[in-house]
C-alpha cells in the first residue's frame, strides 16, 4: 500500500540509494515463487531500514517476522563487526530459499535463525538488543512489544511496520476486524509508553520508529 502520488513515489525511490544486486535477486525470486509476496520489504522501504540500522551501529538485532529474508539482510548492513541478528518466523518452508541468500549476502554467520512462535522464543533469547523490527502477525504487536521493551538498550531502536494497515486505522471500525483493533491499541501504546519516544512514517503501509529513552 503506497499512500503518495505515483508519481511522488517514483520520484522518491529514483532519488534513493538503490538496493544491492543480491536484494533484487531475492526479491524476484519472492515475487516469482512465494505466496504473498506482497509482504515483501521491498527496496524503498528495505533501504529505509539499512539506513536507520547504520545509523544506529547495533551488536544485537532482533527481527520478528523473517519472511524470505530480505529485511534481515537490510538490517544486517549496519551491524557492528562481531554483531548478530536473531531473526524468527513460523514457516520453516522458507527456510531454504532465506538461508541461500543469507549465504550470497556474506552475513550468514551473523544470522541466527529460529522457527516457531516468538513469544516462546523470545524470553529464551539472553542478549539484550539494539535495534528490534517488528513484522510479524498483527494480533500480537502488543504483546512482542511487552516481550521486548525490557530487553532494549537505552538508546535503542524498535521499527514496527504495517502500522497504517492499508489506512484502515483511521477508517470505521469493523465489528469483527480484530487486527486492525490491535494496531489501533498498538500504535496509541507507542504514542503513550513514558520509555519510548516515537514517530509514525508514512512509508509504504506505514512504520513507526519509536526509541528507548536514556
Amino acid at each position: 500500500m503506497h499512500f503518495l502520488p505515483e508519481n511522488i513515489d517514483n520520484y522518491i525511490n529514483k532519488h534513493s540509494q538503490q538496493e544491492p544486486q543480491t536484494l533484487k535477486e531475492l526479491g524476484r525470486e519472492t515475487w516469482q515463487k512465494v505466496l504473498n509476496p506482497r509482504m515483501l520489504s521491498g527496496s524503498f522501504q528495505g533501504r529505509v531500514l539499512s539506513m536507520v540500522s547504520k545509523l544506529v551501529s547495533p551488536k544485537n538485532i532482533l527481527e520478528i517476522g523473517t519472511y524470505t529474508g530480505y529485511s534481515a539482510l537490510c538490517l544486517a548492513e549496519g551491524l557492528q563487526k562481531k554483531g548478530k541478528i536473531f531473526t524468527i518466523d513460523k514457516n520453516e518452508e522458507l527456510q531454504t530459499l532465506q538461508n541461500k541468500y543469507f549465504v550470497k549476502s556474506g552475513y550468514r554467520n551473523q544470522i541466527k535463525q529460529f522457527i516457531g512462535n516468538a513469544l516462546d522464543i523470545i524470553p529464551n533469547i539472553p542478549e539484550r538488543f539494539d535495534l528490534v523490527f517488528i513484522d510479524a502477525d498483527k494480533s500480537n504487536y502488543i504483546n512482542y512489544f511487552h516481550l521486548v521493551i525490557d530487553k532494549m538498550n537505552p538508546g535503542g531502536i524498535i521499527l514496527s511496520d504495517n502500522v497504517l494497515w492499508s489506512g484502515k486505522v483511521v477508517e470505521t471500525l469493523a465489528s469483527k476486524d480484530n487486527d486492525t483493533k490491535i494496531l489501533l491499541e498498538y500504535n496509541k501504546l507507542l504514542n503513550e509508553d513514558h520509555r519510548i519516544e516515537t514517530v509514525l512514517l508514512p512509508i509504504r503501509d506505514g512504520l513507526t520508529i519509536s526509541r528507548v529513552k536514556k
